[in-house]
């Protein structure tokens, strides 16, 4: 028996759950009854993984839990910017690879332009894939840094989880009143995972001078540095105008080719 089997067969359940690819009894060992010895599963990679990142916000939001590119609002996105949706549609598909190599996503613009919803698409995705995911707005990952300070396993504890999740979800970079505190700990989280290539995905209301003004040039340089090129989605209220088409798509990417400094 191999672990490289690529059709799902039944499988049993175990105190550490089922096979997400039917191949093991959950204990993420596959066991060759003939020779009567073990190998790895294909989930055991992420069965550690869970264990390493245990107590980490790594559910979709009950709101999000039936987003799909087939569903309202991502038809509506991409008819306005096809582009956009169609990189994140890119993503997925080859998200274990994406995930392995470090690279992320963000995604920038106004309010209620569906930017939380392709970012959630793509934790889903990430999670069927039985990789590890954080996810948390950036005033709630603050404040859980915030209150880890007087746990056993203190802030550093808490970071060091933070930082081995396989992607790490920020949703609303920017929406925190900026202390030295903030930025401080912003950066340790971001500088990590950009040295141990550790992939993010990020949704901003902020315009990248802005977010460079609110964060600081090298949280923002190693942001970009992880996620590559913004992609923006502008509109009013509910209505998507994504700028003017292509070119200013180019303009506004163009933005985004500074490299870690600092």
């Amino acid at each position: 028996m191999s672990d490289e089997i690529d059709t799902p067969r039944g499988g049993g359940q175990t105190a550490g759950g089922p096979c997400q690819f039917g191949l093991c009894d959950g204990s993420g060992f596959l066991l060759d009854e003939e020779t009567n010895t073990t190998s790895d599963c294909r989930c055991r990679a992420g069965r550690i993984a869970r264990r390493r990142t245990a107590g980490l916000e790594g559910r979709v939001p009950k709101h999000y839990r039936g987003a799909s590119f087939d569903r309202p609002p991502v038809p509506e996105i991409a008819r306005v910017a096809p582009d956009v949706v169609q990189e994140v549609r890119r993503y997925v598909r080859d998200v274990d690879k994406n995930l392995d190599a470090g690279r992320g996503l963000w995604l920038m613009g106004d309010v209620g332009t569906g930017k939380t919803t392709l970012a959630m698409i793509v934790s889903k995705a990430a999670l069927e894939a039985g990789r590890s995911v954080a996810i948390y707005s950036l005033p709630r990952l603050l404040n859980l840094v915030r209150a880890a300070i007087e746990t056993e396993d203190g802030m550093v504890g808490f970071l060091e989880r933070l930082a081995a999740v396989d992607l790490l979800h920020i949703d609303d970079l920017g929406a925190e009143n900026t202390t030295e505190w903030v930025l401080e700990q912003l950066y340790s989280i971001v500088n990590t995972r950009y040295e141990d290539e550790r992939a993010m995905i990020v949704t901003t209301n902020l315009k990248y001078e802005d977010l460079i003004e609110q964060l600081g040039e090298r949280t923002v340089s190693r942001l970009v540095a992880i996620c590559g090129n913004g992609l923006p989605l502008y509109g009013n209220d509910d209505r998507l105008s994504h700028r003017d088409g292509r070119a200013n798509l180019d303009d506004e990417l163009a933005k985004f080719g500074s490299v870690p400094s600092g």
